[in-house]
């Protein structure tokens, strides 16, 4: 059984992949690193996390990044005996500029070593590479029009200036003219291209309504390549705009894919919204991935089960593995695959396996967009249990290391282990999403004996509870903070809910901090 989302905790702007009964869905990192998640499956039902090819400071350096920008919505394909990863490094969000940088790596496997990148543009984001039949590749992206009202070509929204195409060669790189083939519908944000090929037809599948609630995915064909492009007669193939009931929202930006077996899918972002303490909804496990079945009627493709909201569930034969809970004790040389850090290229600068434990090495503080120590994984489900045994004895209030759950730069909250006066403390901290004040909240400090300290949260819905050694410190604290639209930094809605571990040393002398457990459970 297909259960939706099938991608859980922030696994944004899916694109979809098969080669032959093998299937992939490439997801955005923004500025978490490694780059770029892919999954594979063979069942459509589970699915396996098996690269993060952008792992090289030659293919991406996000240090200075602001926050959800970086990696912005990749295109996984497979043509010519290797797999082709289009990607976007976004310098920045704010303001009528994005600089979006665009570039291709490649590799024979998924799993492998990627190559170095070849840049491509950077006039505008969510680029994708089509594979036509004659051996001819086009490289395809949203332009980005800074120039402000009345001066795009979509009056929907003038920025999301129409979707562009031009003739990519490996060796020569974009060659011919660029050629607009599609400015959008009325609804206006239109992004995330992709152009498939079927039965004398190329059609062309968009995002529109920005990331939100009302978000879609739009289609529109024609019988040449570079257009005019007709739009489908419903606009719309899948979205959830018009059933503000529907437990899963926010539904868009996917990718179509042919199944091995003659059936047709669909990925598509979805969120799943819960009441937050003043009653607005809020999306804690981010931007999620879900599949769609659909069918090709009368020359368009339609969900399998009509109208434009696709089922929680769909039968297969697979059932899907229950989730267990994980226990790491970081005794392996390598992180283990649930992790990431944010940003830099060099991760020995923030941490170390030492064959006993995961070494933090204090650098900048919780709010840097440089060189930040910040090792996290996803929030997977509304509610969960996270933990970690920290050895940890800072010198002064200028060093901490502790439990962290963390959206951004402007919403978090953290249990620091820290000093005062020379005693040991646990210093709880928030920062509230006030963007663009970013001041810190402080709850009080508990004072702690020396030695090994087992802090963990507690998070069910809106409510967050830290606890140390199993007794729970401080108030309740509001994890609707911890979203897409949480505090007022709900402008950058792009990530989701990360649980992990950090420290920092404001002295810039590099203090370390051992963790020797890091524990996980979802509470469903």
């Amino acid at each position: 059984m297909l259960e939706n989302p099938v991608l859980r905790g922030f696994n944004a702007d899916p694109s979809f992949c098969r080669v032959g009964e093998d299937y992939y869905i490439a997801t955005s990192t923004f500025e978490w690193y490694p780059g770029v998640q892919i999954h594979h499956s063979r069942d459509l039902v589970n699915w396996r996390l098996v690269a993060r090819p952008l792992r090289r400071q030659s293919q991406l350096d996000m240090r200075g990044n602001p926050d959800s920008c970086g990696i912005w919505a990749p295109c996984l394909s497979h043509a010519d005996g290797k797999f082709w990863l289009v990607y976007t490094d976004v310098k920045r969000l704010d303001g009528a500029f994005k600089d979006a940088h665009n570039h291709i790596v490649t590799c024979t496997s998924v799993e492998g070593d990627w190559s170095d990148p070849i840049y491509v543009n950077s006039s505008g984001f969510d680029p994708s590479l089509f594979h036509d039949d004659d051996g001819r590749k086009w490289f395809v992206n949203m332009r980005w029009n800074h120039r402000g009202p009345g001066t795009g070509r979509n009056p929907a929204h003038d920025a999301f200036d129409g979707i562009e195409l031009q003739e990519w060669d490996p060796r020569r790189g974009l060659t011919g003219p660029v050629t607009t083939i599609y400015a959008g519908t009325d609804l206006g944000l239109t992004e995330a291209p992709h152009l498939f090929m079927r039965d004398g037809w190329y059609y062309l599948t968009v995002a529109e309504g920005g990331t939100g609630y009302d978000h879609a995915v739009t289609m529109a064909r024609s019988r040449l390549l570079t257009g005019p492009y007709e739009t489908h007669p419903a606009r719309h193939v899948i979205t959830a705009r018009f059933a503000p009931e529907n437990p899963i929202q926010r539904m868009g930006h996917g990718q179509y894919v042919e199944g091995h077996d003659g059936r047709h899918w669909h990925s598509f972002l979805c969120g799943r919204p819960q009441p937050g303490p003043t009653g607005a909804p809020f999306c804690a496990t981010g931007r999620e991935t879900g599949l769609a079945e659909v069918v090709c009627r009368d020359g368009w493709l339609w969900l399998a089960e009509g109208g434009m909201v696709p089922p929680a569930t769909i039968a297969l034969p697979a059932p899907r593995a229950p989730a267990t809970a994980i226990s790491r004790d970081f005794r392996d040389p390598v992180l283990p695959p649930e992790f990431q850090w944010l940003r830099t290229p060099c991760p020995e600068r923030i941490f170390s396996l030492t064959g006993r434990s995961l070494r933090l090495i204090g650098r900048e503080s919780l709010g840097s967009w440089f060189e930040q120590c910040l090792v996290a994984r996803r929030q997977e489900e509304p509610a969960y249990r996270a933990g970690a045994v920290f050895e940890a004895d800072p010198p002064s209030w200028q060093q901490a290391a502790g439990l962290v759950t963390y959206y951004n730069r402007h919403k978090f909250h953290a249990a620091l282990i820290t000093r005062e006066a020379g005693q040991r403390v646990i210093s709880l901290v928030s920062c509230l999403g006030d963007w663009p004040d970013e001041r810190l909240t402080f709850h009080g400090q508990v004072p702690v004996a020396e030695g090994p300290l087992h802090l963990e949260v507690a998070v069910d819905g809106a409510e967050q509870r830290f606890l140390a050694d199993g007794r729970e410190i401080g108030p309740v604290l509001d994890a609707s903070i911890i979203s897409d639209e949480g505090g007022r930094g709900e402008h950058a809605s792009f990530t989701g809910a990360f649980v992990g571990v950090a420290a920092f040393d404001l002295t810039g002398q590099g203090w370390t901090a051992d963790v020797t457990r890091f524990d996980y459970e979802n509470r469903i």
